[in-house]
């Protein structure tokens, strides 16, 4: 089954809502707001791939916090297959964070 653009955008904006509820354990703001995730992508069929990174690569979480935003994604009406990606480059870096992430951590 094909979508239309507007579902498709619907399916994004669900899966932006459920990335907002994954949190970094060492900082207390979600990965979304922190910048960690590079790009998300829908096709037409609702096959999502997500390019994230970590804050770093030594992580605590390297292992289990990708899986759990695919599990959370996967999870989400209509999408049929979840292709996630863990990248390092370009590294992370807290400028990459969003305004209300910055407020947040007392930066802003």
């Amino acid at each position: 089954m094909k979508f239309t653009d507007d579902q498709i955008a619907d399916i994004g904006e669900e899966i932006i809502s459920v990335l907002k509820t994954v949190y970094d354990p060492e900082i207390p703001v979600d990965i979304y707001e922190l910048g960690l995730i590079y790009d998300v992508q829908i096709s037409d069929d609702a096959d999502v791939k997500i390019i994230m990174t970590l804050t770093t690569p030594n992580c605590p979480v390297a292992e289990t916090l990708p899986q759990e935003v695919k599990d959370k994604v996967a999870e989400v009406e209509n999408v049929k297959s979840v292709d996630l990606e863990l990248t390092f480059e370009p590294s992370w870096n807290k400028d990459m964070m969003s305004e209300e992430a910055k407020f947040e951590l007392g930066m802003l």
